[in-house]
């Protein structure tokens, strides 16, 4: 497994991957609950993430809105069914958990909708920062409100 940490007008973020594809990306704001290790066995390679660094980039400039990055994701059926509904969220637009919950089959998941977010272990390019409250109140992000509200801006959403 290869790392990087590529620092964001935001914050810094650790890139995690492999020939598979990325495994984690982590906002690491110290803020929100999610707490990220870097392993010992994991090697610093820099130049494997050329690519990824290079849309985040276009992406913190305004100039990129979707991402195309091979994805490698441990989760479980349920996460990843979520996860993939996440991905067709438009940038620039919110939905609720409750609209996610719909696009998924089951429009009574809001509450496990917003567990499969709050385990997205690659935020921004699986957009789990898109969703909101039903009232568009932002609400739950496992790296601080403070950096959503932020990514969210960064799209042309007032809040």
């Amino acid at each position: 497994m290869f790392y990087t940490i590529y620092q964001s007008k935001f914050c810094p973020i650790i890139l995690v991957g492999d020939e598979k594809g990325l495994k984690h990306l982590h906002l690491d704001t110290k803020q929100g609950k999610r707490e990220f290790f870097i392993d010992s066995s994991w090697i610093k390679k820099d130049e494997f993430f050329i690519d990824v660094v290079f849309q985040l980039e276009e992406y913190f400039a305004g100039s990129r809105t979707a991402f195309d990055v091979k994805l490698n994701q441990d989760g479980t059926d349920y996460q990843k069914k979520v996860w993939s509904a996440l991905q067709q969220i438009p940038y620039g637009e919110l939905h609720s958990y409750k609209d996610v919950a719909i696009a998924i089959g089951n429009d009574k998941a809001s509450r496990a909708v917003g567990m499969a977010n709050s385990k997205n272990p690659i935020p921004l390019i699986v957009p789990c920062h898109r969703v909101v409250g039903a009232d568009k109140k932002l609400t739950g992000f496992a790296h601080g409100l403070e950096i959503k509200a932020k990514l969210i801006e960064l799209e042309g959403i007032k809040i």
